[in-house]
C-alpha cells in the first residue's frame, strides 16, 4: 500500500498506461517532498521509479538518488548514462545507495538490483521505461555512440555486479579517485568489472594495484598510452595475456631503450619483444587492433598477425618505418580478410611494391568501410596500380589519402573509376603535385584552377556527398589550404 500523503497520487500510479502528463506530475510530486519520496520508495510502482530516477538526476535531489539506488526493483540499473555531466555528489550518492543495499534487506516482492552499470553511454532500459519526450540520447548521439543492450534478468547472484569504464592518469578527476578508492575497500563485497579501460602515463605498480581490484579478464577494451619502454610492457605483458574478453587493442607510443652495450641490449629487447608477442595468441575475441609509434614493428608485425586468433574488423597501423617482410605478408594473413577499417598511416610506402595492398584491398572489397593512407608519401605509380582494387571496394564510406604525393592526371583516373562508391560520405584527397612550386611551396594559382576540375570530373560521374581536396600543412603558418564547397586558403595567404 501506499501511503496515505501519496492518496492524491494513487490513480495515475497504479499502471504503465498512465497518461504521460499524469506521470510527470506524480513524479513533481515526489520530488517537491522528499521526505515522503524517501519514505514511500520501495512502494512506489516500477513504472514510475525509472523517470523518477531521471528527474532526480537533472534536479541533482541526491537523497533520492540514494534511496533509489538502493531499493532499485529491476535487475540492472544503467546508471551512467544519467552521469555524462560529471557531479560528484550524485555520483557519491549512487555508491551509497549500493552501500545501502549490500548492508540491509528489502521488499522480498521486489527484484534486487543485480547490475550496476556505470558506463556513460546511451542504454535501451532507458527508451523502454521512460517517456520519449524525456530521452536524453537523441537520435543523432544514439549514431555516434555504443548503444548498450538491455540486459537479461541475471539469476540471483552473490555479489553485485558493478560495471565501470576507467581512464587512468596520474592526476584523476574527483569522481575516479573516489570511485577507486570505494571499490578498494568493497573489492571483497562485489563483482567489480572494468569493461574499458584508458592507461595514460601510470607507473607499473599503480597498474598492478588496479587490476587485483578489476580482474583483468572482464575488460574488454584496452588503451594503452604509457610511453613505457619495452622491458615495461613485457612485465605487463603477462596481464594482457589474461583479458580474455578483450576486443579492442590500443598502444600507443613504446620507445626503444637505447641504454646499454648494444648487442646486449638487442638481445633483451628481442626477448621482451616475443613476450609481449606471444600473448597476442592468448587474445581469441580480439576484433580491433590498433598499434602507434610501436618501434619494434618492424620485425615483428607478421609474428603478431600470425599470433591472432579471431578475424580482425579493424587494422591501424600509424607511424612506423614498414619492412617489405610484413608489408608482403598482409594479404596472406586470413586474419585481415574481414576487415571493415584499415588505416596505415605515417607509415611510408614509396619505396614498397604496392601489389601486396592491391592484394588485400581486392580480398576485403566486400567488407571495407573505411581506408585511411594519410600520409603515406605514395607517388603516382602506386597509385596507378590500387585503382583497379579501389574501384571494387563497394561498401566504401570514408577514404583519406592525403599527403601523398600524386599528379593531378592520376588523381583524375582515380575518381573516374569511383562510380561504384555509392554509400561513399566522405572523401579526402591530396591536392595535385602541380600546386607546388620548385620548392615546395604552395601555387594557389594552381590550386584554385585544378581543384574545381576535379572536382568537376567526380560529379560528371557520381553525386559527392563531401570531398575535401587539401594541400600538405603549410610550413610557415601550420594550416593547410583546402577546397570543399570552395577555397579556403591557409594563414599565409589571408
Amino acid at each position: 500500500m501506499l501511503p496515505q500523503d501519496l492518496s492524491d497520487c494513487r490513480p495515475f500510479l497504479m499502471s504503465l498506461h498512465t497518461p504521460t502528463p499524469l506521470l510527470k506530475q506524480a513524479r513533481q510530486a515526489l520530488l517537491r517532498n522528499e521526505e515522503l519520496a524517501i519514505s514511500a520508495v520501495e512502494q512506489l510502482p516500477i513504472e514510475l521509479c525509472p523517470g523518477l530516477l531521471k528527474d532526480a538526476f537533472k534536479g541533482r535531489h541526491t537523497r533520492i538518488v540514494k534511496a533509489m539506488v538502493a531499493a532499485w526493483p529491476f535487475p540492472c540499473l544503467p546508471v551512467g548514462t544519467l552521469m555524462k555531466t560529471p557531479n560528484l555528489e550524485t555520483f557519491q550518492a549512487v555508491l551509497e545507495g549500493v552501500d545501502m543495499q549490500l548492508a540491509r534487506n528489502f521488499h522480498p516482492s521486489r527484484n534486487k538490483m543485480k547490475v550496476l552499470d556505470l558506463r556513460k553511454v546511451c542504454h535501451d532500459f532507458w527508451t523502454i521505461w521512460t517517456e520519449t519526450e524525456d530521452e536524453d540520447c537523441s537520435s543523432e548521439s544514439r549514431d555516434e555512440e555504443q548503444a548498450v543492450k538491455v540486459l537479461p534478468r541475471y539469476a540471483v547472484r552473490r555479489r553485485l555486479k558493478v560495471i565501470a569504464e576507467l581512464c587512468l592518469r596520474r592526476i584523476l578527476d574527483e569522481e575516479q579517485a573516489y570511485f577507486l578508492q570505494w571499490a578498494q575497500e568493497r573489492k571483497g563485497s562485489l563483482q567489480l568489472c572494468c569493461a574499458k579501460m584508458k592507461i595514460c602515463n601510470l607507473p607499473l605498480c599503480t597498474i598492478k594495484e588496479i587490476l587485483s581490484v578489476f580482474q583483468p579478464w572482464h575488460i574488454e577494451e584496452l588503451e594503452l598510452h604509457t610511453g613505457w619502454d619495452m622491458s615495461t610492457l613485457a612485465r605487463f605483458a603477462t596481464y594482457l595475456g589474461h583479458m580474455r574478453s578483450l576486443c579492442k587493442l590500443s598502444i600507443i607510443s613504446i620507445y626503444k631503450n637505447t641504454i646499454g652495450p648494444g648487442n646486449r641490449m638487442a638481445d633483451r629487447e628481442g626477448k621482451f619483444v616475443r613476450k609481449l608477442v606471444s600473448q597476442f595468441s592468448r587474445l581469441h575475441c580480439l576484433q580491433h587492433l590498433s598499434l602507434k609509434g610501436i618501434y619494434f614493428l618492424r620485425d615483428y608485425m607478421k609474428h603478431i598477425l600470425r599470433c591472432l586468433r579471431s578475424p580482425l574488423k579493424t587494422l591501424s597501423i600509424t607511424g612506423y618505418i614498414l619492412s617489405e617482410y610484413d608489408f608482403n605478408y598482409l594479404p596472406c594473413c586470413q586474419r585481415l580478410w574481414w576487415l571493415k577499417h584499415l588505416t596505415i598511416s605515417g607509415v611510408e610506402l614509396w619505396a614498397l611494391n604496392p601489389l601486396p595492398l592491391r592484394l588485400l584491398l581486392e580480398t576485403v572489397a566486400h567488407t571495407l568501410q573505411s581506408l585511411d593512407l594519410q600520409g603515406c608519401r605514395m607517388e603516382d605509380s602506386q597509385l596507378t596500380v590500387l585503382i583497379p582494387a579501389l574501384s571494387r571496394c563497394t561498401e566504401l564510406t570514408n577514404i583519406n589519402l592525403y599527403d601523398n604525393d600524386f599528379s593531378a592526371p592520376i588523381l583524375k583516373d582515380l575518381l573516374l573509376h569511383t562510380d561504384n562508391w555509392s554509400k561513399i560520405n566522405g572523401e579526402q584527397y591530396p591536392a595535385p603535385m602541380e600546386c607546388y612550386d620548385d620548392s615546395w611551396c604552395i601555387d594557389t594559382g594552381r590550386f584554385l584552377h585544378l581543384c574545381p576540375e576535379l572536382m568537376d570530373a567526380l560529379r560528371a560521374k557520381r553525386q559527392a556527398k563531401r570531398i575535401v581536396v587539401a594541400t600538405n600543412i603549410c610550413r610557415l603558418c601550420g594550416v593547410r589550404c583546402v577546397y570543399d564547397l570552395g577555397p579556403r586558403l591557409c594563414l599565409c595567404w589571408q
